[in-house]
């Protein structure tokens, strides 16, 4: 009764299409999680499309991604939505959903480090979007979050109109590993919110293979890829 009065006077929007959730609805409707363009990497998270991006770069376990990402889209308005605009709980919400989903993807993290962001980008969005999808995950498999263990010292120009070169570039030295210990003789899973090339991801990365005797996994909650429709994997509903 009480979820439900809640829901009268509050009532929760799907971040995708803005429609009104259903009480048993949380965090998409059904509509949306159906719809929702899922890569279903984690069935093969050692050889699948955004693995194979890091091969020769960096040395990875596991990599995935949950959805794929096209700036238009439905997803798009979610990541915006928590990104810039203060739901820092949808992050927190999906995270806990592709956490449940993905079940066998996390057996072997000891912790999650999220992509951290400068100083300057925490003050003006009052979080750290990637946190907040850690957040969701550590609440579904109760694995621990390694916050401090790399920072960011400052923040590098957008990589949105770059190329993959001048993104690599871009973020070579933004990362300093501050808490070696945290991460030393551990298998780290580094979290972000889209990859697009990997630059960023590999930079940091890179960074956190200096505690020594570390392995890195790798997931995000959106894949920028120019995948065919029929790339594109739907759940099965049961």
């Amino acid at each position: 009764m009480l979820a439900a009065l809640l829901d009268f006077f509050f009532p929760r929007m799907c971040p995708i299409c803005g429609n009104r959730l259903e009480l048993d609805e949380r965090p998409l409707c059904l509509r949306c999680n159906i719809d929702m363009p899922r890569t279903m990497f984690w069935e093969h998270p050692y050889d699948n499309p955004l693995a194979r991006m890091y091969w020769g770069k960096i040395p990875v376990e596991k990599v995935a991604a949950y959805f794929y990402f096209t700036s238009q889209s439905g997803q798009a308005r979610m990541v915006y939505g928590a990104k810039y605009h203060g739901f820092a709980n949808i992050a927190i919400e999906v995270g806990e959903m592709l956490a449940d989903e993905m079940k066998g993807f996390f057996d072997d993290i000891d912790c999650i480090v999220p992509m951290p962001i400068s100083i300057s980008r925490r003050m003006a969005r009052g979080y750290n979007q990637s946190e907040m999808i850690a957040r969701g995950i550590s609440k579904a498999t109760g694995i621990p979050i390694e916050k401090h263990a790399v920072i960011r010292r400052y923040f590098s120009r957008s990589q949105t109109h770059l190329t993959r070169e001048e993104r690599r570039e871009n973020v070579s030295d933004v990362f300093v590993l501050k808490d070696a210990d945290a991460v030393k003789g551990r298998h780290v899973l580094l979290i972000d919110d889209i990859i697009t090339t990997g630059a960023t991801t590999i930079s940091c990365a890179s960074e956190i293979l200096k505690a020594g005797n570390v392995n890195i996994s790798i997931l995000s909650l959106g894949y920028a890829s120019k995948a065919k429709a029929q790339d594109v994997h739907q759940p099965k509903i049961i």
